[in-house]
């Protein structure tokens, strides 16, 4: 029942593993489980899943300090943040330091599910001729996953970030909504949470000085030519 991967799921409530566990293995999964933060890095280590589900509040480690190291330690194994805390502070910290998505509990299995699935489908999903892109002097590579700067430095984004960016130079002078590229990037439908676009919007800014990224303010983002 693990044709479709392995997900690691780091969470210290055993009824939500349990929980989780007999729906996933249902979907074709296998779910490993870890109730401390230092047993799911140990886990990831010793063998990389296809996704991390990560609870925030973690006894010891939390889930904040997780995602750092799963980032500093070079990984883009995508992560999908389980959170209690309905704070946007909470949320937009988790993004920021590389997180591809989060779900609020209590939430439904069947869309923490659908949120899986649709990491893994824009994870996969590889151009079949990879090209590049040259926005204003910003060479976006496909096919190595990374940006070169117009001074010459070699950018390498978070797997979601690089997604968001080669959709927008692809469709670089179109208005497109935050709906849409939610859509087009995350692959799943509007649920109404648009700020996981603007925090991934700034960090690409932020990573990339002077990208001709405008906000089109009532509707949303465009790629200037």
């Amino acid at each position: 029942m693990a044709a479709r991967g392995r997900v690691l799921l780091i969470e210290d409530e055993e009824s939500i593993a349990e929980m989780l566990r007999g729906f996933f293995e249902r979907a074709g999964f296998r779910l490993m489980h870890a109730a401390t933060g230092e047993d799911g890095l140990a886990r990831l280590a010793e063998r990389p899943p296809k996704v991390v589900l990560l609870d925030l509040n973690l006894p010891g480690i939390d889930g904040v300090e997780v995602c750092r190291r799963i980032r500093a330690s070079g990984s883009d194994v995508p992560v999908i943040m389980l959170t209690a805390r309905d704070s946007e502070v909470d949320k937009v910290v988790g993004l920021e330091l590389g997180a591809d998505d989060y779900v609020t509990k209590p939430f439904s299995p069947r869309e923490l599910l659908a949120r899986v699935q649709a990491v893994l489908r824009r994870s996969e999903e590889q151009p079949v001729e990879p090209r590049s892109i040259d926005i204003r002097g910003f060479e976006i590579d496909a096919g190595r996953r990374q940006i070169v700067t117009p001074s010459g430095a070699t950018i390498r984004p978070t797997a979601k970030e690089f997604d968001l960016l080669w959709y927008l130079a692809e469709n670089r002078g179109l208005v497109l909504s935050r709906a849409q590229i939610l859509s087009a990037v995350w692959g799943y439908d509007y649920f109404g949470e648009t700020r996981t676009v603007d925090v991934h919007i700034r960090q690409l800014r932020k990573k990339l000085e002077g990208i001709p990224i405008e906000t089109v303010w009532g509707v949303g983002y465009r790629m200037e030519d």
